[in-house]
């Protein structure tokens, strides 16, 4: 079996990356840039990729191509309609980051909800000693006990979020999808929500119905000046629409892991935001813990072994 990974500096260095159990040639390259990816797999019978995209015709001209990889849990960078139409294998990770997206998710508001970073910044530029007393109050600070939880996606990451929502004493809605009328009583409607939520966090995939799913309209049904949390996939907000929420007060601060593109240009709107208190953008690292990359690392050799013994695993299907 011939296994090419075409962009393995996508996972941490420090990650054992363990070698599958049967005969094989594996070429690893750090990064794939588009125009290298036909040659890199021309002939593979494994393609293993995280955020390198195959295309129809990218992988028309690899013939022998059996299984793609995914190194991740979005497959939206494969074009599974082509693999299914030649009869190509695609797997993903599954439930890896229950633990640390969660987490991350919590790191964004605990720091929003009570200014963490502004008052990190100010004692940093001498705000203490200038105040002359114990303590200064010059961003605001709320607890989380008592407030409302927003959760738009209900899988295991959603889940878990609330899990940790209600741990911490807040009442939680899920949402229902954007434009239906959410079937018994488990969702409330997704405009329920926008209106009713202190904090709105998503969890949700990235596809044709999701994508700019909250924009200008939406942030002007949040009547309670919530935080909006992205930490599952850039897109599902309309990113340009951001900064006019945060200025005129439709929500009292944004904490975004994702980018629609990424890394983000210098002239994306997130980078001129990156100086406001009520801000945060980090690098796409809700995933990234040590614990949850290991886990992620054996999962995909997992899943290639299970494929070529003839026990698939984790078949991502259109």
């Amino acid at each position: 079996m011939n296994i090419v990974f075409l962009d393995r500096d996508t996972i941490s260095p420090q990650t054992v990356l363990r070698r599958p159990g049967f005969s094989h040639q594996l070429t690893i390259h750090g990064k794939t840039v588009p125009d290298e990816v036909v040659p890199r797999i021309a002939e593979a019978d494994i393609v293993v990729i995280n955020k390198v995209r195959l295309t129809q015709d990218m992988l028309r001209q690899a013939p022998r191509l059996k299984l793609v990889a995914v190194a991740a849990t979005g497959t939206d960078n494969v074009d599974l309609k082509a693999c299914a139409a030649r009869g190509i294998a695609v797997s993903n990770i599954r439930n890896y980051a229950v633990h640390t997206v969660p987490e991350h998710t919590f790191a964004l508001i605990f720091a929003l909800r009570r200014s963490i970073c502004a008052y990190r910044d100010s004692v940093n530029a001498g705000r203490w000693q200038s105040s002359g007393q114990f303590c200064y109050f010059d961003y605001p600070i709320r607890d989380l006990a008592g407030s409302t939880l927003g959760v738009i996606g209900d899988g295991v990451l959603g889940q878990s979020v609330a899990t940790m929502g209600r741990a911490l004493g807040m009442r939680v809605l899920f949402s229902g999808f954007k434009g239906h009328q959410p079937m018994g009583t488990l969702y409330t409607p997704f405009d329920d929500v926008l209106a009713r939520a202190d904090i709105i966090t998503l969890h949700c995939p990235l596809n044709d119905e999701t994508r700019g799913m909250i924009g200008a309209p939406e942030f002007a049904k949040m009547q309670r000046r919530p935080l909006l949390i992205n930490t599952a996939r850039g897109g599902l907000v309309d990113e340009s629409s951001v900064a006019a929420a945060l200025a005129s007060g439709q929500i009292s601060g944004a904490g975004f892991d994702v980018v629609s593109v990424e890394p983000p240009p210098p002239d994306h709107p997130f980078m001129a935001l990156s100086q406001r208190p009520d801000f945060i953008l980090t690098p796409h690292v809700a995933w990234a813990s040590d614990e949850a990359i290991q886990g992620l690392a054996d999962q995909l050799i997992d899943n290639i072994e299970g494929f070529v013994n003839g026990q698939p695993r984790n078949l991502v299907t259109v």
